[in-house]
């Protein structure tokens, strides 16, 4: 039920979209300005049957356009040149017609304003960016490695619609900022408090009672990867292909850092709320009671409910705090990749290859594993396409797999 709350409030807060609709959007910013956002600028769509969809920018720039399902065929994007700004002009040598290709339901589109800023760097001169996004993409990414290990664990499960889980995070955090209207923090905190007890409902409603009835681990994976795609589809449905931005920082403005990378507010202040979320749930792990149970359980769960540990509370209290933990991961994605029922299943596999590469069931291998993934994803585009990326790190999972199948802090065990 908090599920379907949850999205008929998002849905209702949008256009509505029929199934085959194309968005087409940008946004407008003027170099000559510091990359000021350029409103009131008049943008047309024109398809090839003749018909013109016409939108503006708002106060931030951007601008969104819909093209009915109906309307299929080949587009092109035009710049209305009159309506900018006395002050404002096309960059010499871009054409103000763009003619996307693609099949996507959301097509990007950019009209360059301004004189051309960008100074040509070697490749040394990006390295520094690079591990800087690397670093800040893993502690990310292990917000929600850390989710599914816990639950690895614990259980044995390997929960295929974990995934789903890091989007509804995401759903929650742009319902709270955009909808409700509450400040981003206030909103992210809301977020994990829902996903939390989604996480829960989860436990309580589903995965305890496949348990209670004998289910095998293989037959559970399955029914994981039916959750997941039943929950994919879900959210399209309610929210249907666009990306959806929060309200607030969306559009952060750089700061220089020793000139060796640019960074945010937004970078800062995803960098404490990661770090502290991952050291709280380490120590707790590591020191307090409930901590010491869940690594019981871990280890021998039988032994563990034999010596008085109530196996069941820790699972669900395993769930609760790895949905969260999932949920903020997804709450800060969708700064820097939008908001879509794609989310998840765009890092899932990226999520899986670091529990894999650091130890499945390893809390600290969770961690290592997606900052390896994380600086490999982003250094990788020295010498691979940056469309490649994310194959570099499944190449890099296949690698240390070969070497060492465990993982690097993971236990080897025998087999047959």
């Amino acid at each position: 039920m908090i599920l379907v709350a949850l999205l008929g409030v998002v849905a209702a807060s949008a256009p509505t979209y029929a199934a085959g609709d194309r968005t087409v959007q940008g946004t407008l910013r003027n170099s000559a300005d510091n990359n000021a956002p350029v409103a009131g600028v008049k943008v047309s769509v024109q398809t090839s049957t003749g018909k013109t969809y016409t939108g503006a920018s708002d106060d931030q720039g951007r601008f969104a356009i819909t093209v009915p399902g109906s309307d299929s065929g080949t587009l092109a994007v035009i710049l209305d040149t009159k309506t900018l700004p006395d002050d404002v002009q096309i960059r010499d040598g871009t054409s103000n017609t763009l003619r996307p290709t693609g099949t996507l339901s959301t097509i990007t589109v950019n009209f360059p304003l301004g004189p051309d800023t960008r100074q040509v760097s070697t490749v040394w001169d990006q390295v520094p960016q690079l591990l800087y996004n690397g670093l800040l993409f893993g502690l990310v990414l292990s917000l929600g490695a850390l989710g599914l290990s816990m639950v690895f664990g614990t259980t044995g499960l390997s929960n295929f619609s974990h995934g789903e889980l890091v989007t509804f995070g995401a759903f929650a955090t742009y319902l709270g900022n955009r909808v409700v209207g509450l400040p981003i923090v206030v909103a992210v905190a809301v977020a994990v408090g829902l996903s939390a007890f989604f996480g829960y409902l989860n436990e309580k409603g589903l995965w305890r009672p496949l348990r209670r009835r004998g289910t095998g681990l293989i037959a559970m994976m399955i029914v994981s990867i039916g959750l997941q795609f039943f929950l994919r589809n879900f959210y399209q449905y309610f929210t249907g292909g666009r990306a959806l931005t929060y309200r607030d920082y969306v559009t952060p403005v750089g700061r220089d850092a020793f000139g060796l990378f640019t960074y945010t507010m937004r970078d800062v202040v995803v960098f404490s709320i990661s770090g502290l979320a991952l050291v709280a749930v380490t120590l707790a792990l590591q020191y307090t009671r409930l901590g010491r149970a869940t690594r019981a359980v871990s280890d021998n769960p039988a032994l563990a409910s034999a010596t008085g540990i109530n196996v069941g509370r820790v699972i669900a209290t395993v769930w609760i705090v790895g949905t969260a933990l999932a949920g903020l991961s997804g709450a800060f994605l969708g700064f820097s990749q939008s908001v879509s029922y794609q989310l998840g299943a765009q890092v899932l596999l990226l999520i899986f290859a670091a529990t894999c590469v650091g130890g499945l069931g390893s809390v600290w291998g969770a961690l290592i594993g997606s900052i390896i993934i994380g600086l490999f994803v982003e250094t990788s585009t020295l010498v691979i396409p940056s469309e490649l990326k994310f194959a570099g790190a499944m190449v890099l999972l296949v690698l240390v797999l070969l070497v060492r199948p465990q993982g690097l802090l993971g236990r080897a065990e025998r087999i047959g």
